[in-house]
């Protein structure tokens, strides 16, 4: 098949492209060695070359990628940078709030997610709501914001999450506090949690995830593979090379087929079954967004199936990746979990929708921790028509332009000199009563939600479930991680950011 397709291949690609790729692919372990050795004493913008730009100083990052492009955003200027990449490609990478509201309020129209970044996911999303552009997410944001009223967003907090903490979470933890010594991974325990959550309120579908049983379902093994292989395309030198081993089928581009197949099948068969409900029944008890879009006479199964995708991506893996770093924040800050066990405390055992709302230092300290640690952490979009940036950087068309939520996070400029302390209370402020008043941040300082048009429609259902989360874990039980003083685990990132190898933890029943 090999030989097939080099056939097919014009001369120039075979003359000038392949010893490119051959380069790419024969990569040297002095590399390898290099990234192994920690960040360099002093950070630089980094060398370009002709052909593969910076390529050498990109790949000798590893898994410091993102810190490194975070250090120079840092060091730059106007917190703002262009990196050389493949052919000539370049990408901007920003940290400043001024640009970021250029890029997503006063110019939305010019930065779109665009045809590449499009075309990279597309296998995995298709033309859902995070992979579309224009008219379709024009339409899918309408149908979906339904949702996200008050009255769903109580139903939510007193009804879906509720039933997963009392039948499903709570018990796991009380059973491995009983145990003493058992360890638990819980980043995979919250994201089994929110996978629970997102499927009954938005498809009235029970996966039932969260059980006592420890194995990992099918699905879960390959959305997950899904998640970080598609990721893992934007890292490759050249766009080709993925797109050879996607026909070819080899490779990682075979897994993620294989994955992507598990995961569409999955979905559709919640699809499938909503339909069904939807013609048997002349009305349904409560209506859900999956039957809102069913409803809409857009019910193309495959069109429906790429928003359902979407939305357990955006379920499972953002609220779950939120509640890993702040449990482990809380674990090495003391005094700021005492401060969230006291506030719980003044709510009743399980609290109602008023009172989760009302946990003003809880969502302080939420707020702080995606600071710090975002679920999102660099979000890019495509220039369509060519610009100028506000400090006067030139963006021409076609032109990939991210900005960094994790470098924004960790600079002076906006933090102060004290901004890698973990501080809720730089949100908040005493008011006459002497309780706290929650004071938020600009969402161009702080764009972990995104901002402007394509804000994040779920972000007051993420910080509720959240809250209710933390006030039923605490109240009963201390996390202990389950690691050797002084490791700090590794922030990772896919499509969203992870605790690298997940979160051991061991579940103390709190006392007094």
């Amino acid at each position: 098949m090999t030989r097939m397709l080099l056939q097919l291949l014009p001369p120039f690609f075979i003359f000038f492209i392949l010893p490119v790729l051959f380069f790419f692919f024969l990569k040297p372990s002095s590399l390898k060695e290099k990234k192994e050795k920690g960040p360099s004493p002093t950070v630089t913008l980094p060398k370009a070359y002709p052909l593969i730009g910076s390529y050498l100083a990109i790949k000798a990052q590893g898994k410091r990628r993102l810190q490194w492009l975070s250090d120079i955003v840092q060091i730059s200027p106007t917190a703002t940078f262009t990196l050389r990449r493949h052919l000539g490609h370049r990408q901007v990478i920003t940290g400043n709030p001024a640009t970021v509201q250029h890029i997503l309020k006063t110019h939305f129209s010019t930065y779109e997610k665009g045809n590449s970044l499009r075309q990279t996911l597309s296998d995995f999303l298709g033309n859902g709501i995070f992979n579309a552009d224009g008219d379709n997410w024009k339409f899918q944001r309408q149908v979906a914001s339904h949702e996200f009223n008050t009255k769903s967003l109580r139903k939510f907090v007193e009804h879906v999450v509720d039933a997963e903490l009392s039948d499903r979470l709570v018990p796991i933890l009380a059973s491995a506090a009983a145990a003493q010594d058992q360890t638990l991974d819980f980043q995979d325990i919250l994201q089994r949690f929110a996978f629970d959550n997102i499927c009954k309120i938005a498809f009235g579908f029970d996966p039932e995830y969260l059980a006592l049983s420890v194995e990992r379902s099918k699905f879960a093994q390959a959305f997950e593979e899904a998640t970080e292989i598609s990721s893992k395309r934007f890292r490759e030198p050249l766009p080709i090379i993925w797109k050879i081993k996607r026909k070819l089928d080899i490779g990682s581009e075979k897994r993620l087929r294989i994955a992507v197949s598990e995961v569409r099948e999955f979905a559709k068969n919640i699809v499938r079954e909503k339909k069904r409900e939807l013609k048997e029944k002349a009305s349904l008890e409560s209506v859900d967004m999956l039957s809102r879009f069913l409803s809409s006479g857009h019910s193309d199964e495959d069109f429906v199936t790429d928003i359902v995708i979407s939305f357990i991506l955006a379920g499972k893996d953002t609220t779950s990746a939120a509640l890993t770093w702040f449990f482990w924040l809380l674990s090495k800050n003391p005094r700021v979990e005492n401060e969230v066990v006291k506030e719980i405390g003044e709510k009743s055992e399980e609290p109602v929708y008023d009172e989760v709302k009302d946990m003003v230092y809880t969502h302080a300290a939420l707020c702080e921790s995606m600071r710090l640690y975002p679920p999102v952490p660099i979000d890019t979009k495509e220039a369509v028509v060519d610009d100028v940036l506000p400090d006067g950087t030139v963006v021409k068309k076609g032109t990939m332009v991210s900005y960094h939520v994790y470098a924004m996070g960790r600079m002076e400029s906006v933090w102060g000199n004290d901004w890698a302390e973990f501080r809720p209370e730089r949100w908040l402020e005493k008011v006459d009563s002497g309780k706290w008043s929650f004071v938020g941040r600009d969402p161009y300082s702080y764009p972990v939600f995104q901002a402007g048009p394509r804000i994040c429609l779920g972000k007051e259902m993420a910080f509720m479930q959240m809250k209710r989360v933390v006030a039923g874990v605490l109240r009963r039980f201390k996390v202990v991680p389950a690691v050797a003083e002084g490791v700090v685990p590794n922030f990772i990132y896919f499509l969203t950011s992870q605790m690298e190898g997940g979160f051991p933890v061991r579940i103390q029943k709190r006392v007094g």
